[in-house]
C-alpha cells in the first residue's frame, strides 16, 4: 500500500481495567463481589504501580513505564493485566518477541480477557499474522458485556481491508461505526475501504464528518476527501481540499500528491 493511500489508524490498543479496580468480578468463595476492602497490601501496591505504569505507557514513557510494572509483578507475580501492559509497552519499543511472550501469558492467566485479545490481535495485524489476528479480534468481540467492541471492530476491518477484503471491512467498520458515531478512526477507515469500492457518495458523508471537525483532519483526511471529491467529478471540490491540504501540511506526501495531481496512486 503506498503512501498516499495508506488507511488512517489511530491507536486501537488497551490497558483494558487497571487491576484491582474493579468490582465485576465475583469472590470465588463467597459469590460476593470483590471490593477494596478484600484487597490485601500486596494487591493495593500492585494497583499503584499499574496506574503509574499506564500513565507513562499513556506519555510515551516507555522503559519508565517497563519499571513500573516490573514492580507490580514483583509483588503479584501472576497479575495478567501486567502482562498485557508489557505486551503493549514491548510492542512500542518494537521487540516483537517479548511482546509475543507477555501477551501469550497474559491470556494464561485471564483466558476471557477481551482488551489482551484486542491487543494481541491487533499485534498479530501489525505482524501479518492475518488469519491468526482475526481470530483474537473475533474472540474478543464476542465477549459478552465487553465495552471495546466498537474499537475490535474497527481493527478487525482495519486488518480485513490491508488483505483486500473489502466487503467484510465494510461490513464491521459500519457496525463499528453504529456502536460509536463519535469516531473519527472509524469514519476515516470506512470512508477509504468505501472509496476503494467506488462507493464515492457515502464515503463523501463520512469523510465529510472527520473534516467537519478541525481538530481531527490531518493530511490524510484531507488526501481522501481530495481524491473522493475527483472521482465523483466535483474538481473545483477537489482542489479546494489540496489547498487546505498544501496549507495546513506542506510536506507531507499527500500535498506532493496533490501538487502532482497523482490522485490516483
Amino acid at each position: 500500500m503506498n503512501r498516499s493511500t495508506r488507511a488512517l489508524v489511530f491507536i486501537v490498543l488497551s490497558v483494558g481495567a487497571l487491576w484491582g479496580c474493579t468490582t465485576q468480578t465475583p469472590n470465588p468463595d463467597t459469590r460476593e463481589r470483590v471490593t477494596e476492602s478484600d484487597q490485601t497490601e500486596a494487591d493495593r501496591r500492585a494497583r499503584v504501580r499499574m496506574e503509574l505504569a499506564s500513565g507513562y505507557y499513556a506519555r510515551g514513557q516507555f522503559e519508565t513505564a517497563l519499571d513500573e510494572v516490573k514492580l507490580a509483578l514483583a509483588v503479584k507475580p501472576d497479575l495478567p493485566e501486567a502482562y498485557n501492559l508489557r505486551g503493549l509497552i514491548y510492542q512500542s519499543l518494537g521487540d516483537d518477541r517479548l511482546a509475543e511472550d507477555n501477551f501469550k501469558r497474559a491470556l494464561q492467566l485471564n483466558p476471557r480477557d477481551p482488551d489482551t485479545m484486542h491487543n494481541y490481535g491487533w499485534f498479530l495485524c501489525q505482524s501479518r499474522r492475518m488469519p491468526e489476528a482475526f481470530a483474537q479480534l473475533q474472540q474478543a468481540i464476542a465477549t459478552p458485556r465487553y465495552s471495546g467492541a466498537p474499537r475490535s471492530l474497527m481493527a478487525l476491518g482495519v486488518c480485513q481491508a490491508r488483505t483486500g477484503a473489502y466487503a467484510e471491512a465494510e461490513r464491521n467498520l459500519t457496525r463499528s461505526y453504529e456502536l460509536d458515531a463519535s469516531s473519527p478512526v472509524t469514519a476515516f477507515n470506512l470512508a477509504d475501504v468505501l472509496y476503494r469500492r467506488g462507493d464515492f457518495e457515502r464515503a463523501r458523508f463520512y469523510i465529510g464528518r472527520v473534516n467537519a471537525v478541525p481538530e481531527y483532519s490531518n493530511a490524510q483526511t484531507l488526501w481522501l476527501a481530495a481524491r473522493i471529491e475527483n472521482k465523483m467529478g466535483n474538481v473545483r471540490g477537489a482542489r479546494d481540499y489540496g489547498r487546505q491540504l498544501r496549507a495546513r501540511f506542506p510536506q507531507s506526501p499527500e500535498s506532493m500528491a496533490f501538487e502532482r495531481g497523482r490522485y490516483d496512486d
